[in-house]
């Protein structure tokens, strides 16, 4: 379920961030709101659209054949996603909790880029960070090690998302483990030897609290 929270039908929301920037070129900004799973929209359907998320948190993912899951990016507040090369979304994107997500028409955009340079370099700038995060994650797939892999995955999830020394993670262990390419049980078994080491600290019952104890240990990991 979504609900469109717009107070007005032709208001425009605060926009902050870079669709904040790029919504000053005459371009309309819309916000919903979607309940935790609900499908924000799905593989091979149009991409008529580009997202930013509010508040909240976002999974993209594409199914297997052999029914597996395979999470390809997670969105955190701040973040833009839904920018395809081709005409539809290549991946399904769910909110993981409660969220809020403005969206923007990409017809629009792409229109206003064709006469207005920074908001054409806004657009490649985008573009060439989803290309960055696709390049380190197949890297991450392909040639490391389950520990490894954890240990990038915690840094990753540390410059975006921690606050006051506490990493609050959205996302549960079976969403990390289907980003990470591992099983449920490999993952935990990563995250409990971490913590015996003393390189990491859980707070509450749920464990998505984390507290990084020793940072260069776990850099070290990554290699």
């Amino acid at each position: 379920m979504f609900v469109n929270v717009n107070a007005h039908p032709g208001s425009k929301p605060r926009a902050p961030g870079e669709l904040g920037q790029l919504s000053r070129a005459r371009v309309i900004l819309s916000e919903f709101k979607y309940n935790k799973g609900t499908e924000i929209y799905g593989q091979a359907e149009p991409a008529d659209y580009i997202y930013q998320v509010v508040d909240g948190a976002v999974r993209s993912h594409k199914l297997l054949s052999d029914g597996r899951r395979q999470i390809g990016a997670f969105y955190l507040t701040g973040d833009i996603f839904g920018l395809e090369n081709g005409a539809e979304h290549r991946f399904t994107a769910e909110a993981i909790v409660d969220t809020t997500v403005r969206l923007m028409k990409r017809c629009s955009l792409e229109h206003v880029a064709e006469s207005d340079a920074k908001v054409a370099l806004d657009l490649l700038n985008m573009t060439t960070s989803n290309l960055q995060h696709a390049e380190d994650h197949m890297l991450l797939l392909g040639r490391k090690t389950s520990l490894e892999r954890v240990a990038a995955f915690l840094l990753e999830m540390d410059r975006r998302l921690s606050a006051a020394g506490v990493m609050a993670l959205p996302m549960c262990r079976r969403d990390i483990a289907d980003y990470l390419g591992l099983t449920l049980e490999t993952v935990s078994r990563a995250l409990s030897q971490l913590h015996g080491k003393g390189i990491l600290g859980f707070l509450g019952q749920t464990q998505r609290q984390i507290v990084l104890l020793d940072r260069m240990r776990l850099a070290d990991l990554d290699l």
